[in-house]
């Protein structure tokens, strides 16, 4: 049953009906059913994905790393499957003016040893130029391999912004998997913690009970400034790059060259 607390005034903006354990227990059993259905749901899509057909890409295609040009095909590093995620690049722009979408997924996915024990490599891919794309990387302190693909995105079928799957059998390489819109969460953990959370995204899309808090545009607190407060404006930061040493106020998103 639904209680009234000994003081009924709340700061909070919103809030779940206050019930007992017992109340709380069999709604949360209802919602089980419906997430189990979802879970089982989601086991049937990666089923079908793992039945789909695969196209061969060029793995010869030259990419260039910190050792400099290698074949597409080295980036498996020996394993048989690859993983990677396309990164934006904004030619000539300072660390504050890169993609904040692609860094909100890529420092999601800065540790692939599981990926690794299961047999699978990962790597970041971006149209940036390979200069360039190494003081990022040493600024961000990625520690997974990163390729400048330049001119060489029709060759292997990878698109920026989007997670992709290859396979290599001896020296081909075949294009298995692509995400489209929304299809990189899966990777982005916060979402799916922030998802079981009162409050959620605080997105204005969301579907909220009467009386939440309002939501913000998508992906508002993907850029925050000095001071921690979320705003896409000239004077902010991706948000992990606050973390970064080094990492100092900002005047400008520093977006003056050309977008690939």
């Amino acid at each position: 049953m639904t209680t009234t607390p000994a003081d009924p005034t709340t700061t909070l903006p919103g809030r779940p009906p206050v019930v007992d354990r017992a109340t709380w227990q069999a709604a949360r059993d209802e919602l089980l059913v419906r997430e189990k259905a979802h879970t089982r749901e989601g086991d049937a899509i990666a089923a079908a994905r793992r039945r789909l057909p695969m196209v061969e890409v060029d793995g010869t295609a030259e990419v260039v790393g910190p050792d400099g040009p290698v074949p597409f095909r080295d980036l498996f590093q020996g394993r048989d499957e690859l993983v990677v995620y396309h990164s934006m690049w904004y030619d000539g722009a300072p660390p504050q003016g890169q993609c904040e979408g692609c860094t909100f997924n890529v420092w999601q996915m800065r540790d692939a040893v599981y990926l690794h024990a299961r047999g699978v490599s990962f790597a970041v891919l971006t149209a940036g130029r390979w200069d360039e794309v190494a003081r990022y990387v040493e600024f961000m302190g990625y520690a997974q391999p990163w390729y400048s693909v330049r001119g060489m995105e029709e060759s292997i079928a990878t698109e920026e912004g989007h997670i992709v799957c290859y396979l290599r059998d001896g020296d081909r390489v075949f294009l298995t998997y692509s995400t489209t819109g929304r299809g990189n969460e899966p990777a982005d953990g916060s979402l799916g913690l922030l998802d079981m959370t009162p409050y959620g995204r605080g997105e204005a899309w969301e579907d909220k009970p009467e009386g939440w808090p309002v939501g913000r545009h998508a992906c508002w607190y993907w850029r925050s400034d000095a001071e921690g407060n979320p705003t896409w404006g000239p004077t902010s930061r991706p948000a992990p790059q606050w973390t970064r040493p080094g990492a100092t106020p900002v005047e400008t998103l520093g977006r003056h060259g050309s977008h690939h």
